[in-house]
């Protein structure tokens, strides 16, 4: 008996506009970005960084996060299903049979971008700065990835709450008390709500480098933050996954041993540290 256990089956659209679905998980992502931006206006500000350089700097920031995630999703644990539906990728529809899409386009229905890949999102947005600072040269790559960190780390927490909200990501069955059962998917026993546990965890990434910004020379070092962020998210991601049911991928090829987010993780860390830790003369000089 689970005496501590709650139920917990919300709709997972939040408005309804004709065909078109305003879905919390999407109200997340608004939140999310809107609070980026903030964030970034007002270290700009301090840093006296013409604001104009940050208007691009969102536009690359948000486009790579969605294009980033979305291919994640696609090669690294759901290929086998997309090479069969190629136009699913990039556009926000899923074929079925029974549906229509705008009341004449028949075999598909409008689901928003579900599905979505944290990895590929990092990958996408250090791509997407690269790209960036080459057009723009204001400062160098590690003094801005050291600075949009900041926000991307506050704005996990709301991804993850969205996850929530759409009952996806979910924890293994837990025999403890406490739990949530996730009646939407047909569970009628409790789960860990991994992706509270996973937002929880980044509120205090967020407070960490924050702090660092703020409060420490470390910023002085180009990289430094960036590394922290890296170490830090990363190193919470892989051990939230043991809690967490597996998203597939390519664990089972690896003997799984671990998930294919544990896999993807540790990369991420190792790099996170050579910046860290790195030995440098010059930070005016770095790339």
């Amino acid at each position: 008996m689970h005496l501590l256990s709650i139920n917990w089956n919300p709709s997972e659209v939040l408005l309804n506009l004709g065909p078109i679905q305003i879905r919390y998980y999407s109200l997340m992502f608004i939140i999310a970005f809107s609070l980026g931006y903030y964030i970034m206006k007002r270290i700009y500000t301090v840093e006296k960084i013409p604001l104009e350089y940050l208007d691009s700097l969102f536009m690359y920031t948000v486009i790579a996060t969605l294009l980033g995630a979305r291919l994640g999703e696609v090669f690294f644990y759901n290929w086998g299903y997309y090479q069969e539906h190629l136009i699913e990728i990039l556009l926000p529809i899923k074929e079925d049979p029974n549906a229509s899409l705008f009341g004449f386009i028949n075999g598909y229905k409008f689901t928003g971008f579900a599905g979505l890949a944290s990895h590929g999102a990092a990958i996408g947005i250090i791509t997407a700065l690269y790209l960036y600072r080459r057009k723009y040269e204001y400062k160098t790559l590690l003094w801005i990835l050291d600075k949009v960190v900041i926000p991307v780390s506050i704005g996990g927490v709301f991804v993850r709450l969205g996850n929530f909200f759409n009952s996806e990501i979910v924890g293994k069955f837990t025999d403890s008390n406490f739990g949530v059962v996730f009646q939407g998917r047909g569970d009628t026993l409790p789960r860990h709500p991994a992706q509270l546990y996973e937002a929880f965890c980044y509120i205090f990434v967020f407070a960490i480098l924050w702090y660092v910004y703020w409060k420490t020379d470390k910023k002085e070092k180009h990289g430094y933050i960036f590394g922290l962020f890296l170490v830090l998210l990363w190193t919470v991601r892989f051990f939230v996954e043991f809690v967490k049911e597996s998203q597939g991928g390519f664990e089972d090829k690896l003997g799984d041993v671990l998930s294919t987010g544990q896999w993807l993780s540790i990369p991420f860390v190792i790099v996170g540290f050579y910046f860290m830790f790195r030995k440098t003369k010059n930070t005016a000089s770095e790339a």
